[in-house]
C-alpha cells in the first residue's frame, strides 16, 4: 500500500511520536490526529471537536432508522406484508452489521474525510487508482446530496399530510411541499453556519431527543391501539404487488427496510472534526448500527401490530401510512398529529446532520481537485473553520432540485430514489478494494487502524459484498409488476446517467486536473524524531 506520492506507508506514529517534530514547538505542535492526516498528506484545516456521542447522535439522526420505518412503511406492505417486512428487516439490519465492520475497518485505517474515494484511491493497484477513486468520488457526492434532499422533502410533505389530515378542505399542492422543503433547509443552514461552532452539542442533545422521541411515540401507539394476532405479522407474507411469488415480492420490498440504514459511513465524513477519529469512528459506526437498528425493529414490531385497517392506512390521502395507523390507534386527530409531529420533528433534525456530511464530502473532493471550481468549494473560513462553500453549494444543490418536485414528485423521486443504489455502490468500490488488498498482501505489509477484523476480515468482506450486490440489484426494481409512468422505478435510469456522467467528466476534465489524493504536507516532517 502507498502513500499519497507512491511512497511505501510506514506504520502510523503513534501519540508520542506525534508530539515530535524537527519544527520548533511554539510554531508547531502536532497530536495524534493531526500527524495521521500529514501521514497521507493532509494538513488540519477543521476543527476537532467532535466526540463519541456527538458523532453517535449525528450518525442515529442521518440514518433515522426507527422513524424511517414508518414513513417507508407503504412499499415494503405492498410487496411481502409484515411478514416480509419483519423478515426483510432482520436480513438487512444483519447485511448492514457486516457492511458497518468493514466501514469501521477502512474508516480506521484511513480517518480523512473523502472516505469511500479516499480509500479507493489508496487501496487500489496503482493502474486504476486514479480513475476508480474519481469516479467514487463523483458517486458519493451525488449520493449524500440525494440524501439530503430527500430528508428535506419527507419533512416537508409529511407536514403536508399532516394538513391534509387535519384540514379536509386543504388541496395538496406540490409548490407547497417544495416551500416547506425549503424551510426544513433554511432552518438546517442556520444550524451549520451560525450555530456550526456548537453543532457537536447539538447533535449530542439531538441524539437524546431521538431516543426520547422512540418512546413518546411507541407507549402512546401500543397502548391505546389495537392489537393483531402474532399470525397475522409473523406468519402472513404477501404479494400485492403482483409479481407471481411472495419470494420475489419478498426481496422487492427490501428496499423499504434499505433506506432506514443509509448513511451510516457519515462519521467517516465528519473524520477531520473528530477527535481520536482512527479510535472514534469505528465505534460510532458500530454503535450507531445496534442502537438504531434495535430501535427500528421495535417500532417495526409494535406499527405491525398496532397497523388497524391495512387498507384504510395504505389508502390515505395523506400519502403517508403511518399517520392514518396514529390517528386510528389514538381514535383521535390531535393524539395522531402529536405523534406525527415527532416524525417531523426527527427529519428536520436528521436535514442538519445530511447537509454537515454532505457538505465535508463535497469539502473533501473539491480539496482534491475532484470538482468544477475546486478552488472555491475547498476554502475553509478561517474564523469559524467551516467548510462554508461546500455548504451553501449542498444548499443550492437542494434548493434546485426541490423545483423539480414542482413539476412532478415522479420526476424528483426518480434522482433521490437512487440513494440506495449509489451508496451500495461506493461501499462495493471500496470493499472491493480492500478484498484485493486482503487477497494480495500479506496482512503485516497492510496498514491497519486500531480497529482490525483479523482473520475474520476475509470472510466478512465477501458477505457484506454479497450482500451489497443483492441490495443495489433489487433498488432497480418497481413496487409493482404492472409498470406505468409513475409507477415505474427510474433510480435505473438515474442512476446509469450519474455514472456515464461521472465517466464522461473523467474523460474531458478529471483526467486532466485530479491526480488522486493532493499531498498538501509531508508527514515524514512531522512524526519522524
Amino acid at each position: 500500500m502507498a502513500a499519497p506520492g507512491g511512497e511505501a506507508l510506514k506504520p502510523l506514529p503513534s501519540a508520542s511520536q506525534a508530539s515530535q517534530s524537527p519544527e520548533p514547538q511554539s510554531e508547531h505542535k502536532f497530536n495524534q490526529d493531526e500527524a495521521i492526516l500529514a501521514y497521507f498528506g493532509k494538513r488540519q484545516q477543521l476543527k476537532r471537536n467532535f466526540g463519541l456521542l456527538s458523532i453517535v447522535g449525528l450518525t442515529c439522526t442521518i440514518l433515522i432508522t426507527w422513524e424511517g420505518v414508518l414513513t417507508n412503511l407503504q412499499s415494503g406492505l405492498e410487496n411481502g406484508g409484515p411478514s416480509g417486512l419483519v423478515y426483510g428487516y432482520i436480513f438487512v439490519w444483519a447485511g448492514s452489521i457486516f457492511q458497518v465492520l468493514i466501514l469501521a475497518e477502512l474508516g480506521s485505517m484511513i480517518p480523512l474525510a473523502g472516505g469511500q474515494y479516499n480509500w479507493v484511491a489508496l487501496l487500489s493497484p496503482p493502474s486504476c487508482s486514479k480513475f476508480l477513486s474519481y469516479l467514487t468520488g463523483w458517486m458519493t457526492v451525488i449520493a449524500w446530496q440525494a440524501g439530503l434532499a430527500e430528508g428535506a422533502f419527507i419533512g416537508g410533505t409529511t407536514i403536508q399530510g399532516l394538513l391534509v389530515q387535519n384540514h379536509p378542505t386543504y388541496e395538496f399542492q406540490r409548490w407547497h411541499g417544495t416551500l416547506l422543503f425549503y424551510a426544513i433547509i433554511a432552518f438546517a443552514l442556520f444550524v451549520n453556519t451560525y450555530l456550526g461552532r456548537i453543532l457537536p452539542k447539538i447533535e449530542a442533545i439531538v441524539f437524546i431527543v431521538h431516543i426520547l422521541g422512540f418512546f413518546i411515540v411507541l407507549i402512546p401507539l401500543v397502548y391505546f391501539g389495537p392489537h393483531a394476532s402474532p399470525g397475522e405479522v409473523f406468519a402472513n407474507l404477501s404479494d400485492s404487488g403482483g409479481w407471481g411469488t411472495r419470494g420475489l415480492s419478498f426481496f422487492v420490498g427490501l428496499t423499504a427496510s434499505m433506506l432506514t440504514f443509509t448513511g451510516i459511513d457519515a462519521a467517516a465524513h465528519m473524520a477531520e472534526e473528530i477527535e481520536n477519529a482512527s479510535i472514534v469512528i469505528p465505534r460510532s459506526m458500530c454503535v450507531s448500527v445496534m442502537v438504531n437498528g434495535t430501535l427500528g425493529f421495535a417500532m417495526l414490531i409494535a406499527v405491525l401490530f398496532c397497523l388497524g385497517n391495512p387498507e384504510n392506512a395504505l389508502n390515505t390521502p395523506t400519502l403517508y401510512p403511518f399517520i392514518e395507523i396514529f390517528v386510528q390507534a389514538t381514535n383521535s386527530n390531535s393524539g395522531g398529529t402529536a405523534m406525527t409531529a415527532v416524525i417531523v420533528v426527527a427529519f428536520m433534525f436528521e436535514t442538519i446532520g445530511l447537509l454537515a456530511t454532505a457538505s465535508r464530502m463535497t469539502w473533501a473532493f473539491a480539496r482534491e481537485k475532484g470538482l468544477p471550481f475546486s478552488s472555491y468549494i475547498s476554502r475553509i473560513e478561517r474564523r469559524t473553520f467551516l467548510p462554508l462553500w461546500s455548504i451553501g453549494l449542498s444548499t443550492v444543490i437542494s434548493l434546485a432540485l426541490a423545483l423539480i418536485n414542482i413539476g412532478s414528485t415522479t420526476a424528483f423521486n426518480a434522482f433521490t430514489s437512487l440513494v440506495v443504489a449509489a451508496f451500495y455502490s461506493v461501499f462495493l468500490l471500496a470493499a472491493g478494494v480492500l478484498l484485493h488488498k486482503r487477497l494480495t498482501t500479506h496482512h503485516a505489509d497492510i496498514h491497519w487502524g486500531p480497529f482490525r477484523l483479523g482473520r475474520f476480515g476475509l470472510p466478512i468482506n465477501i458477505v457484506a459484498m454479497i450482500y451489497s450486490i443483492i441490495g443495489i440489484f433489487f433498488s432497480f426494481w418497481p413496487p409493482t409488476a404492472q409498470v406505468t409512468g409513475a409507477t415505474m422505478n427510474w433510480c435505473v435510469v438515474v442512476f446509469g446517467g450519474v455514472v456515464l456522467f461521472s465517466i464522461f467528466f473523467w474523460f474531458v476534465h478529471g483526467k486532466k486536473v485530479y491526480k488522486g489524493p493532493v499531498v498538501e504536507i509531508h508527514g515524514d516532517r512531522l512524526v519522524s524524531g
